[in-house]
């Protein structure tokens, strides 16, 4: 058995305490998890997606953009009704062929890609999940999932296939829960979905979208503790983005309250045994949009490639130049246009700051709606400007060693805001 990690006796300083807290964390994740599951963490995310990064920076200097991680939502299918979300779950749900999505991924690989964040909807919704997984041992995917279809038996499937790990959504308390989510019960089969992954020994994740009505209850020490009791690995906060056909504009945090939660990430990542993910801010706590900077865009539940996933505007699918990706993402004239119009407007998430730049830039291009409720240009009509996570003057910059050389190196920036 190898030794525990010993507190080091000096812990003044930010460096010394993220190393401890680094190492309990690894510490905890050898006891907790399969050597195969950790191997396929490290070989396929790791390694491959550095590799993946530096083939990105690499067409960069060629004026080539073509990212490293796509987000892909294989279903519109879900059975929540979540307040605020873009996905038209209340409407017929549509599932991207097992065939085109083997193609995708196969297409992408063929670049260098090893990392899929698979959404939905609700992904496990869809019945080849599992039969993608197994297609493409060499990748890594990260499943944003509610929870609530992960029985015994599905976490068992994904601890065989081992590539994959879920990252589950916890909204609030079971009042705040069922509000959030539309439905009752939620916050108890979420937990039970988180209690099955534990079990069969995944690398397991929780994610919070960060609203008025959670960010006293979630933003809290005590439930960073109470995660790490539950046996997950690691948290994502992300703030709520108040977007679709009901945007619930008064769950959206205020510019305090967003330099709340980034502090709070701060601070847990340096005494917590936990990972802190954080996808719009680099190592020197300056604002950034993952689209703008071309590391990620997003194929939709009908195969429509997207800036992001609350960006329902597209020219393209993932069936152009027969099924070929790059050539469809690089070719595209929107895509470039995002990139380049978000730049140059904010560091932040244009959607939120200057939704009307958005809906002149889709004009522009004679871009399709891609919801099935059609009104996405009449949601950026009605929508009013407001802050998002661009905070020129009060940047919190990486405290943690670990952190702070992994975003400056290989997952944000490279010279997109210059």
């Amino acid at each position: 058995m190898r030794p525990r990690p010993v507190r080091p006796k000096t812990t003044g300083g930010s460096d010394v305490a993220g190393t401890f807290a680094m190492a309990s964390l690894g510490w905890r994740i050898f006891r907790s998890t399969d050597t195969r599951l950790l191997w396929k963490f490290a070989y396929n995310f790791g390694y491959k997606g550095v590799r993946s990064v530096q083939r990105h920076k690499k067409r960069l200097k060629r004026g080539v953009t073509f990212p490293p991680f796509l987000y892909i939502s294989i279903t519109n299918g879900c059975n929540l009704r979540c307040q605020g979300c873009w996905v038209d779950v209340d409407k017929p749900a549509n599932m991207i062929p097992f065939e085109e999505l083997d193609r995708l991924v196969t297409s992408a690989k063929a670049h260098g890609n090893r990392f899929f964040g698979i959404l939905g909807g609700e992904p496990f919704l869809h019945p080849d999940l599992i039969r993608l997984l197994e297609a493409h041992p060499d990748c890594y995917f990260q499943i944003f999932t509610n929870g609530h279809p992960i029985t015994d038996k599905k976490a068992a499937e994904l601890r065989r296939v081992g590539n994959a790990t879920p990252l589950i959504s916890v909204e609030g308390t079971e009042s705040v829960s069922d509000t959030r989510r539309g439905r009752t019960g939620v916050l108890n089969r979420t937990l039970a979905g988180i209690e099955a992954c534990v079990r069969n020994r995944l690398i397991t994740g929780v994610a919070t979208s960060v609203c008025a009505s959670n960010l006293d209850d979630l933003v809290q020490e005590a439930w960073i503790d109470r995660l790490i009791e539950m046996g997950v690995h690691y948290a994502w906060f992300h703030t709520y983005r108040p977007v679709g056909p009901v945007a619930n504009a008064q769950l959206a945090l205020a510019p305090e309250q967003v330099r709340r939660v980034r502090r709070f990430v701060m601070d847990m990542r340096n005494r917590k045994s936990i990972g802190l993910v954080d996808a719009y801010w680099d190592d020197k706590g300056q604002a950034l949009c993952p689209a703008a900077t071309g590391i990620s865009h997003h194929i939709g539940p009908f195969g429509d490639v997207e800036p992001c996933p609350i960006v329902q505007f597209a020219n393209e699918t993932i069936r152009d130049h027969e099924g070929d990706i790059y050539q469809t993402i690089t070719k595209s004239a929107l895509l470039a246009d995002f990139r380049k119009t978000a730049a140059e407007t904010t560091r932040g998430c244009i959607v939120l700051e200057r939704p009307d730049l958005l809906k002149a830039m889709a004009e522009r291009h004679g871009s399709r709606d891609t919801t099935l409720r059609r009104t996405a240009f009449a949601e950026l009509d009605t929508m009013q400007g407001r802050p998002s996570q661009h905070d020129p003057g009060n940047e919190i910059p990486e405290e943690n060693w670990f952190y702070r050389f992994a975003k400056k190196h290989w997952f944000f920036g490279f010279g997109a805001y210059t």
